[in-house]
């Protein structure tokens, strides 16, 4: 706070020449653009509460990072723990994506997918996938064994499947678009090239600073995905949560091989981690996409191999919860370093699936980073993770589904805002 009136002039003067906003949303992957989108949405159903918002993006364009380097899957909801953030918006958003695609004319489609137990050992596995599915509402949700499992994918060996038709594909990068053109003309601001580096808290105001120019707004949402974390610390929060950046690697099946996968088709996870194993994904825009792995980033934006950050390492090895991690899954990460590192054992990966499928079937496609968040005891965390505190909301952990659920998480977020902000 700003003492004195001298200090309280000069604040004052300074504040007519900086565009003053009721809420500020830092970060304009879908999720803050959805999040925008539901608040401008409400104001401009209130008479009593008009609303100036801007959402604040640090990249040239929108949605550049996970928003845009995904698979493109709309999850059904299968894997997540019933009652969970997860399982609630990702069986709403699903629904919610669907409709909004159709609605504006977005290219998709509801394929469905196979997850493959490989081996009798897996059944166990398959039989909890199966009842959180079932728990989670799923329709038309069955278990496939024998010629029912090669009758929806020829290629694929396993001893049983779960088939999972509302599962589907769609593009989030024009879903994101759409919503950032909705929230335009309800009102709404985007700037981007806007890359928060300070934040001041002056006469009950937000002070956003990118070194060269200010924003100014009351409230404040921070989705800000790869840098969530140090954005809450440039609030003067302790979040005790730690992004560790995970990149996944794809490949993709050469032309004449894109035959060998139907729909999407997927491993039974291992429920020790928050990953879903290497995968086959049919495009919305054509191609069949074989990964993601998960190997550790040395960069938050790190999309290739050898990107690397002095900064984002120095941040990770300092933080004790990494080390706390890396002793719980170093095997892990060996395996995924290894498979980064080798063609032949990603392809062994994969053949656990499709066992006719050679090095010559796939091609290096490209990368997305993962933002999981890691507390200090090394846990990864696997639900969604959001911190209400005075005039702020931060978004600190929002791994997939969370593009599925976007619209969801969304409303949920404006709900919060609604009542934390006073905006009812």
């Amino acid at each position: 706070m700003l003492i004195g009136n001298s200090h309280s002039l000069r604040f004052n003067k300074q504040m007519q020449s900086i565009k003053n906003k009721d809420i500020a949303i830092i970060g304009g992957g879908i999720l803050g653009l959805a999040t925008a989108k539901a608040l401008q949405q409400h104001a401009s159903r209130s008479v009593r509460h008009p609303l100036s918002l801007v959402v604040l993006e640090a990249e040239p364009q929108l949605g550049c990072h996970q928003t845009s380097h995904n698979s493109g899957v709309i999850h059904s909801g299968l894997y997540y723990r019933p009652g969970s953030l997860k399982a609630k918006n990702c069986a709403q958003g699903r629904e919610a994506m669907y409709r909004f695609c159709a609605e504006h004319q977005i290219a998709y489609e509801r394929c469905g997918k196979i997850v493959v137990a490989t081996s009798p050992e897996q059944i166990l596995a398959l039989d909890e996938l199966e009842c959180r599915g079932i728990a989670n509402g799923l329709k038309g949700l069955k278990r496939i064994v024998g010629e029912a499992l090669t009758d929806i994918e020829p290629h694929v060996a396993g001893c049983a499947g779960l088939w999972i038709p509302e599962t589907g594909i769609v593009d989030f990068r024009e879903v994101a678009e759409r919503f950032s053109q909705e929230l335009q003309a309800l009102g709404g601001t985007i700037k981007t090239g806007f890359q928060v580096n300070q934040i001041q808290e002056q006469q009950g105001l937000f002070i956003l600073s990118n070194g060269q120019e200010e924003m100014c707004a009351k409230h404040l949402i921070n989705c800000g995905g790869l840098y969530s974390d140090r954005i809450a610390a440039l609030c003067g929060l302790d979040s005790r949560l730690h992004i560790i950046p995970f990149r996944g690697e794809y490949y993709k099946l050469v032309k004449a091989k894109e035959h060998l996968v139907r729909h999407l088709i997927y491993p039974v996870p291992d429920p020790r981690f928050p990953f879903l194993g290497v995968h086959f994904t049919r495009m919305i825009h054509g191609g069949i996409e074989a990964g993601p792995n998960a190997v550790l980033a040395f960069k938050r934006a790190g999309y290739q191999r050898n990107s690397f950050s002095l900064k984002d390492t120095a941040s990770m090895l300092s933080y004790g919860g990494f080390w706390r991690m890396n002793r719980k899954y170093w095997r892990m990460g060996l395996d995924e370093f290894h498979r980064s590192l080798s063609k032949r054992a990603f392809v062994h990966a994969l053949q656990a699936l499709i066992p006719t499928l050679t090095e010559d079937d796939i091609e290096r496609q490209g990368a997305g980073v993962r933002a999981q968040a890691v507390d200090t005891e090394g846990r990864l965390i696997d639900d969604f993770r959001i911190l209400e505190k005075s005039r702020m909301i931060h978004v600190l952990n929002a791994p997939s589904p969370a593009a599925t659920a976007s619209i969801s998480i969304g409303e949920t977020i404006a709900h919060m805002a609604i009542r934390n902000f006073g905006l009812q």
